[in-house]
């Protein structure tokens, strides 16, 4: 199986915004833990080393992106 990233919901806005909202009205320790145990289920659900190694990987480049990108624009 290789790692999907184009969208598989009908209505992605509707997934992002159930993921949002189940954030709301936790504190920040509860968000986090809430983040880890999602993506520790989705994991087991997905059931694929290689596949999860590419998430990892994927995530992991989005986020140091997005890191520079935001230091870039400080900087300006």
């Amino acid at each position: 199986m290789a790692l999907s990233t184009s969208s598989n919901f009908a209505r992605p806005d509707d997934a992002f915004r159930a993921v949002v909202e189940a954030h709301r009205g936790l504190s920040d320790a509860q968000s986090a833990d809430l983040d880890a145990a999602l993506v520790l289920i989705l994991a087991n659900h997905i059931g694929d080393l290689d596949v999860l190694g590419e998430a990892i990987a994927l995530a992991k480049r989005r986020m140091l992106h997005a890191s520079r990108q935001q230091q870039q624009q400080q900087q300006q």
